[in-house]
């Protein structure tokens, strides 16, 4: 049962909605600008040159990530879930991987990310692929109190 990294598609962004809203309501809430990127994903990440990553094991998609354009030198990672059952199996890691290599291979500069230091497993994930805590930006989300970037 080897994962499985595949891009978009539209019969898994349910599965995309579910995975971010489990996580969400776990250690926050479902805010309204969450809400606004659910529901209009292919818009907000996709069309302006963004990407939803999902992870298959044994065709169940079981992660997720999105990676969403800043500007010409920045994507933003977001939305990173791993099914709880399916955690400490290194899927996370796998779609962290996946982000840091879709940036490199698309010229970015920064791959940024904004999180919460309520999080510290995913804080120390980041860490350990060499984000570095940076000032936060304005952001949409009320949870978002650390910003962190890769310099690729």
């Amino acid at each position: 049962m080897e994962p499985k990294i595949i891009t978009y598609k539209p019969e898994f962004k349910q599965r995309f909605i579910d995975l971010n809203t489990a996580w969400l309501e776990e250690y926050f809430f479902v805010e309204q600008h969450d809400k606004d990127v659910f529901n209009n994903a292919e818009e907000v990440i996709l069309k302006p040159g963004g990407e939803i990553f999902f992870c298959l094991l044994d065709d169940e998609v079981v992660g997720t990530v999105a990676m969403q354009k800043v500007n010409d030198e920045v994507i933003e990672m977001a939305k990173l879930a791993v099914d709880k059952k399916h955690q400490g199996k290194k899927l996370g890691n796998l779609l962290v991987e996946t982000c840091i290599d879709f940036a490199k291979t698309h010229h970015y500069k920064t791959l940024m990310l904004v999180s919460s230091t309520k999080l510290d497993v995913a804080l120390n994930l980041y860490r350990k692929y060499g984000f570095k805590e940076t000032p936060l930006d304005e952001t949409d989300y009320h949870r978002a109190d650390i910003q962190m970037e890769l310099y690729l």
